[in-house]
């Protein structure tokens, strides 16, 4: 009898996000900006950072392009992302009228190698978005010294970085701006949800106007102002309460979510090191001054070729492992906008080469067990 499937990502019910979506729906408020919005934002606020403003959104996504809105992002403006990355890094600033301008990454933590970023800054440059891949922080002092000096925003996208560090300090807390991710697949979920952390405070009224269809709605439940009218730009980026009840229980479980993905990942990196080495394959990366959430668990094969047949070979033994990002700057949007035709070698090489093993909080040791088997039978 064959085994059962090993999914990629299962997402799984941890502690009282039932009960909590029964509760705000008795609640009467399942709109957003309810009871369980505001005690997540605050869980995340003191998480990250406490001086921060922690907005819940529909999605990382949304909370990208409002990170765009607030900035002014207008056409002809640049705004610098790796190239290794999910596309709402670049939509975001793309859907305001702005060119992304694509950066390799560093072969070692797959980040945005900081030392490409000065050789693309243009007068046209208005921000640089650096994304924490795996959870393990870009170089952030380096990266925010040149936009200090070049007078440009940081926004860190953080939608695998949650609960990580960089030299002692909370990913998420760098930028004037950062985003998170709360997709299914993230370690903290709610099916779908993001959030904008501000902390750059200039930013945090209008950010609210943007995030309720450019009113002052915000304003007038804080009794500011006895009616609210339209403002500013914005769209409807508020989070339902029933996701945020879900969320906020997830955010109760923290410590156990992330003790629970710690334990999967040291399994993987102990049980694979020595295949590993034998076949000349990578493992993830982590500098010793990062400290990671635990979010991914990844194999660099020796070639595209190995990489297919590898994945073939999990899904003949019901293991559900996947590829990763296909570079922006050879997409088909990526070579219309690039207009400098701008080459990343090394982040055509790592997605050639790149598979992620199943990973999920529900992941047992048992399941583990058998990935890890399954994998060092395998011979190159």
């Amino acid at each position: 009898m064959k085994d059962e499937l090993i999914p990629f990502n299962k997402p799984v019910v941890i502690g009282d996000e039932l009960d909590f979506i029964v509760d705000s729906i008795k609640n009467g408020w399942i709109s957003g900006d309810g009871p369980y919005t505001k005690k997540a934002q605050e869980i995340l606020q003191n998480k990250i950072n406490v001086n921060a403003n922690v907005l819940l959104t529909t999605s990382c996504t949304h909370a990208l392009e409002m990170s765009a809105i607030l900035i002014d992002i207008a056409p002809g403006d640049e705004v610098i992302i790796p190239s290794f990355t999910f596309v709402s890094t670049a939509l975001a600033f793309v859907m305001r009228g702005a060119k992304p301008v694509f950066a390799d990454i560093k072969p070692d933590t797959l980040n945005i190698n900081e030392n490409n970023i000065e050789s693309l800054i243009t007068d046209k440059t208005r921000a640089i978005v650096p994304v924490h891949y795996a959870g393990v922080g870009c170089e952030m002092d380096v990266i925010m010294d040149i936009a200090s000096v070049r007078n440009l925003v940081v926004i860190e996208d953080n939608a695998h970085g949650l609960f990580g560090s960089y030299k002692g300090r909370d990913l998420g807390s760098f930028g004037h701006m950062a985003t998170q991710s709360f997709h299914e697949t993230k370690n903290i979920i709610c099916g779908e949800g993001g959030a904008l952390v501000i902390n750059d405070k200039q930013y945090s009224e209008r950010a609210e106007i943007i995030r309720e269809k450019g009113t002052d709605r915000s304003r007038f439940f804080k009794g500011q102002v006895d009616k609210y009218s339209w403002i500013d730009k914005g769209s409807s980026y508020v989070m339902s309460d029933i996701l945020a009840a879900f969320l906020y229980a997830q955010l109760m479980c923290a410590d156990e979510i992330q003790k629970k993905r710690k334990t999967i990942w040291e399994l993987y990196y102990s049980s694979l090191l020595g295949w590993a080495d034998r076949f000349d394959i990578g493992l993830p990366f982590v500098p010793e001054y990062c400290s990671q959430p635990y979010h991914m668990f990844y194999l660099l094969m020796p070639s595209h070729d190995t990489r297919s047949d590898f994945i073939r070979y999990l899904k003949m033994h019901n293991i559900n492992a996947v590829f990763h990002y296909l570079p922006l700057h050879s997409s088909k949007m990526g070579r219309e906008l690039n207009d400098l035709k701008i080459e990343c070698p090394v982040s055509d090489d790592v997605s050639s080469r790149l598979v992620r093993l199943p990973f999920f909080n529900g992941l047992s040791a048992v399941e583990i067990k058998r990935i890890t088997d399954t994998i060092n039978a395998y011979v190159l």
